[in-house]
């Protein structure tokens, strides 16, 4: 009698994780916004090599060509002081971003200790911790950055040189908000910290005897990092809109150092003279917003595990 060996049925093989990069570029969208964002900050980081090509200086007044329409020499005229526009725009363009990018890397670094910790430990130091949070997220933001900006320098314990400087109110700006606008960071990675504390790795380097600064900072933060990366673009874009209303107010980046901000500030009582001067430093807030808000929508699809099918248009 002859024996039949049965043939096992081939087991499907699952399908391979998709990169990375490749969720981010299905998200089209978002990778238009990521090549916008690269060229404004590749141009205002240009801004030096522009104003030495074109032979101009940014700070250079010129009064006998105020609100000089475009030509060869000024590409996007000139402003109320007869500087040029495009190079205003562009040293703009770097103190706005730089903004952008310290407050929203120093909200995450401050949001980022305290989520950690809060989740890490428990018990009454995440109660305090978070309440904390609650008492920060409770208060209106706009009002008490409009105070804390408004407030005089010279009257406090800081030395002179430093509170006449002309950078004080750039540092000033980056440190106010920064210190009000980590909270979202802190309760997503709290969130995070929670699921993460209880996995066989960190429960083994308990075990192991690790302290817990180092079990936070080589097993846990890196596992909550995906939430800190999408909080962190998408406040760029809220921070670069937070700076320029308080520059527009007159409270925040002060003149000579330009903004995108208090560029509009000097152009609000020439809306019906000299439209183009709040035209463009608008159109610059508007799109740079947007792009870092996509840019955020675009990062957390990529970084979700479990979205299957990335959005686009």
């Amino acid at each position: 009698m002859t024996s039949f060996t049965p043939i096992a049925a081939p087991a499907s093989a699952e399908p391979a994780p998709i990169p990375l990069w490749r969720r981010f570029l299905a998200h089209r969208l978002a990778a238009i916004c990521a090549v916008i964002l690269v060229a404004i900050t590749a141009a205002a980081l240009a801004a030096p090599l522009v104003e030495r090509a074109l032979g101009l200086d940014a700070n250079s007044v010129d009064i006998f060509n105020r609100f000089g329409p475009p030509d060869g020499t000024h590409w996007l005229g000139t402003d109320e002081l007869g500087r040029d526009m495009l190079l205003r725009l562009l040293y703009g363009g770097r103190v706005s971003l730089l903004v952008g990018l310290a407050v929203a890397l120093g909200a995450s670094l401050i949001g980022s200790t305290v989520g950690v910790v809060a989740g890490y430990y428990g018990g009454r130091l995440d109660s305090v911790l978070m309440r904390l949070t609650d008492g920060f997220i409770a208060l209106p933001v706009l009002p008490l950055l409009i105070v804390l900006a408004a407030i005089d320098l010279n009257k406090l314990p800081i030395p002179a040189v430093i509170a006449d400087s002309q950078a004080v109110s750039l540092y000033r700006i980056i440190i106010i908000i920064a210190l009000v606008g980590w909270t979202t960071v802190a309760r997503l990675v709290r969130s995070a910290t929670l699921s993460v504390r209880t996995r066989e790795f960190v429960l083994a380097a308990e075990a192991l005897g690790a302290t817990p600064p180092r079990i936070m900072a080589r097993h846990i933060l890196p596992n909550v990092v995906s939430p800190i990366v999408v909080a962190t673009t998408l406040s760029i874009g809220a921070v670069i809109l937070l700076e320029s209303v308080l520059s527009f107010l007159g409270l925040g980046v002060q003149p000579p150092i330009p903004s995108w901000g208090n560029m509009l500030t000097n152009a609000q009582e020439l809306m019906s003279t000299a439209p183009h001067l709040a035209v463009y430093p608008g159109l610059f807030i508007f799109v740079t917003v947007i792009a870092f808000n996509f840019l955020g929508d675009g990062l957390q699809d990529a970084l979700d595990p479990r979205a299957s099918q990335p959005k686009g248009f």
